[in-house]
Formats: structure tokens, C-alpha cells, sequence
């Protein structure tokens, strides 16, 4: 009977150190945050997102609200440059794109998951072996930009390209669009929704990766899937992170020639952008 007694004693202690550890590290963690909230944004960084293009698009309430979501950012994550000194630029320009994605969404709380923002300072080689039929054959290509769940690798001086001047493509909100997708346990094209939201979305994004697959197969008469581009057609979750890019940098040629799509996208991201001409 001392035996058990002894035993259930031991394991109550255990779960009240468990639980202790976590209040007192939920409390801290809250506590920093709070702190990081009490700061001003610094005139140094409101100066580099004035040269964001779109920062310049969001409303002034929106800048407001982004300035703190930025200072939790850079000031949770870790940033590691490769052969390159981290700067300023470099955690404002990439901390201002993550935080964009997330500015309406209310599911996550700054990418609590990611750790670390790992930043090269050009275009990476990246190496990689294929196996066909038993024969294997190695290959090289370009990267931008790789997401994996706890780290982003980028390539500054994409990033940087892609911030200041709009482009067909962005890495950063590629990237962090991945990381969005993988928020749900899995790289598969779908964000965390609510359960009532699954069946239009899947529907609408199946429907427009198969065309667009079929197209890119065939390689002509692209039309409006021109678009998208190819890269889109690799899976669905390139396919959501390519239209997220679209959503972002190109909303009216996005809405116009893919209405349901941008309608799927603008109910998850919910932005309302100012001034924005027609791209085409």
C-alpha cells in the first residue's frame, strides 16, 4: 500500500511541476510580448516600409496594425545570415511580408512555429538526385526560396527585388505562404478554415489546379492561365502559394479573370487594398 501510495504521490508531484513550468513559462512569454507591444516602432524602419510597395497599399489603420505584428516578429525569430551580415533592411523587408499574410487572419499568432529566418545573399544552387527506371541522374537548379514548417530560407537579393519593385513573382510571399499551408499539419494547398469553408475552397482550387494542370501538360493556348504560370501546376501547394502571390501583387487581374478563385482567396486573407490600377 506505501508502494502505490508512494507511486501516486511521485506522479502528482511530477504533474504539478509539468503544470508549474508551463504557467511560469506562459506568463514570461506573455510578458515579453507585452513588453515588445510597449515599444514604438523605430523612424529608421517606417522609413524602409515606405519603400515597400505594399505597405504603401494598406490603409493607415493597417500600417498601424502591422508595425506591432512586425516588432513580435523580429523580435521571436531568429535570423541567420549566410555568408551575409543581418541587417535592419533585411528583418524589416522579411518580417513585413510574413506579417501581411496575417494581418486579418486570426487563426495563428505570428507564425508560432517558425523559428528561424535563414537569409543567403543571392540566388542559391541547389542540388538534387532523380531516380527514373533505376537510373539515377543529378541535377542542379536555381532557388529562391524554401520553406520547411520551423525555417524559411531566403535569397536577399530576391527578397529585396521582389519588395521594393512588383514583379510576376515574390519569394517572401511564397515562402511564407508555405508556412501558412503547413499550419494545418500538412503542405497540400489548404489553409487551417473553419470546417463550414473546406468544401467551397476545395472545390473552387481543385476545379482551376486541374485546368491549369492541363494546360501547363500541354504547353499552349495558356490564356488567362498565363497568369498562374506553370511553377503553379507542380502541386496544390505551390499551386496556393503562386495565387496567394497573385492575390497580393496582382488583385484585379486575379479577380478578374479567376473571380471564384480571388473570391476563395479573399475571404481567408481578407485585404482591402488602396489604390490599386488595373494590371493588366
Amino acid at each position: 500500500m506505501n508502494y502505490y501510495f508512494a507511486l501516486l504521490t511521485l506522479m502528482l508531484g511530477l504533474g504539478f511541476a509539468l503544470l508549474s513550468a508551463y504557467v511560469i513559462y506562459t506568463y514570461s512569454k506573455q510578458k515579453k510580448l507585452q513588453k515588445i507591444l510597449e515599444q514604438p516602432i523605430r523612424q529608421e524602419y517606417i522609413a524602409i516600409l515606405k519603400r515597400i510597395v505594399l505597405y504603401n497599399r494598406l490603409k493607415e489603420e493597417e500600417q498601424q496594425r502591422i508595425h506591432k505584428s512586425i516588432l513580435i516578429f523580429i523580435n521571436t525569430k531568429e535570423f541567420t545570415g549566410i555568408n551575409i551580415d543581418v541587417s535592419d533592411e533585411m528583418k524589416i523587408v522579411i518580417a513585413f511580408h510574413a506579417c501581411l499574410l496575417v494581418l486579418h487572419v486570426e487563426f495563428t499568432a505570428c507564425y508560432e512555429n517558425l523559428s528561424t529566418i535563414l537569409i543567403y545573399p543571392y540566388t542559391m544552387v541547389a542540388r538534387q538526385v532523380s531516380a527514373n527506371g533505376g537510373i539515377y541522374t543529378k541535377g542542379e537548379f536555381l532557388l529562391e526560396g524554401q520553406s520547411a514548417s520551423d525555417t524559411v530560407v531566403i535569397s536577399w537579393h530576391d527578397a529585396k527585388k521582389d519588395a521594393y519593385h512588383l514583379h510576376e513573382n515574390n519569394v517572401l510571399l511564397h515562402e511564407f505562404a508555405h508556412e501558412i499551408d503547413f499550419l494545418d499539419g500538412s503542405a497540400d494547398g489548404t489553409p487551417p478554415l473553419p470546417y463550414a469553408k473546406y468544401h467551397e475552397w476545395a472545390k473552387v482550387l481543385s476545379k482551376e489546379f486541374n485546368k491549369l494542370s492541363d494546360v501547363a501538360l500541354k504547353n499552349r493556348d495558356w490564356g488567362k492561365y498565363k497568369l498562374l504560370g506553370a511553377y503553379a501546376a507542380t502541386n496544390e501547394a505551390e499551386f496556393f502559394a503562386v495565387v496567394t502571390e497573385r492575390y497580393f501583387d496582382k488583385p484585379e487581374a486575379l479577380k478578374k479573370h479567376f473571380p471564384e478563385l480571388f473570391e476563395e482567396f479573399n475571404s481567408f486573407y481578407k485585404m482591402e487594398f488602396k489604390g490599386v490600377v488595373n494590371e493588366e
